[in-house]
């Protein structure tokens, strides 16, 4: 039996780290992230393990809506459950008003 965490940053965590999994798995799409990140196949695992890094992955997904939807039917969560994980680790987006 699987012991479940409920602690929010724990699971935000865990479902930043499936979807830089998935991004992986996508070789157009790694490449996108890593042009857009600026680091290299050899680092991922490294970074992955900074919070930072963890919510540059979840705004990635975020703003490709075929991607999170393709990540969110592959593993079988909801996009308000991204949308949530990425605003514990790294707080709420902010929206720029137009003048």
């Amino acid at each position: 039996m699987t012991k479940r965490s409920h602690d929010p940053r724990e699971v935000a965590e865990i479902v930043a780290i499936q979807a830089l999994s998935f991004i992986a798995g996508d070789v157009e799409r790694l490449g996108a992230f890593l042009a857009e990140t600026g680091i290299g196949p050899e680092t991922l695992r490294t970074a992955a393990k900074d919070p930072e890094f963890l919510t540059g992955v979840l705004d990635f997904l975020l703003r490709d809506e075929a991607a999170l939807l393709a990540f969110c039917e592959s593993s079988h969560l909801d996009a308000k459950i991204v949308s949530n994980a990425r605003e514990v680790l790294g707080g709420p987006t902010w929206e720029r008003e137009d003048p």
